[in-house]
């Protein structure tokens, strides 16, 4: 391989690392073992329905462990989600579909691996799901999480008119 297709191998392993959306932010990072690993707390807004935040949590090694440990390119598929009303709920043109919309992404291997949350509609109940998981190219994860926003009672405004 030339150093210039190197070069561009590297270069997109690092963008599959960049979150989809620049707005997450950490809000909070624990540690829990001497070698440096933590759990990192992301507030991730909703890019398509505003007033919704989801804090979103994953493990972070640090490279003590992943020296020691190996596998250096990747960090665990554990983590959860909490999504809460901070704010007026305004509706964009999102997804209504049953396979949802991804809303938010962020790199948990150099390429084969992503954190996805994905948002989903529950016309029936009135309700926004989201959904966070692993995102594989060979082997989906089974480790996932759910938290709802019920927007019945709630003061809502849809973009394009609440959907029938």
């Amino acid at each position: 391989m030339t150093s210039l297709k190197l070069a561009a191998a590297l270069a997109a392993s690092f963008l599959a690392l960049a979150p989809v959306s620049a707005s997450a932010e950490v809000v909070g990072k624990v540690g829990v073992d001497w070698t440096g690993n933590d759990i990192l707390v992301d507030a991730v807004p909703d890019p398509g329905v505003s007033g919704i935040t989801c804090h979103v949590t994953y493990f972070d090694r640090s490279v003590i462990d992943r020296l020691r440990k190996g596998n250096w390119f990747e960090d665990p598929s554990n983590n959860s989600i909490a999504c809460r009303q901070t704010g007026p709920i305004s509706i964009g043109d999102i997804n209504l579909s049953q396979g949802g919309e991804e809303v938010f992404r962020a790199g948990l291997s150099l390429i084969w691996k992503k954190l996805v949350v994905t948002r989903i509609y529950d016309k029936k109940n009135d309700t926004l799901i989201y959904l966070i998981h692993s995102r594989e190219l060979t082997n989906g994860s089974a480790k996932m999480a759910i938290s709802t926003i019920p927007l019945f009672g709630q003061t809502v405004t849809w973009k394009n008119g609440k959907p029938n």
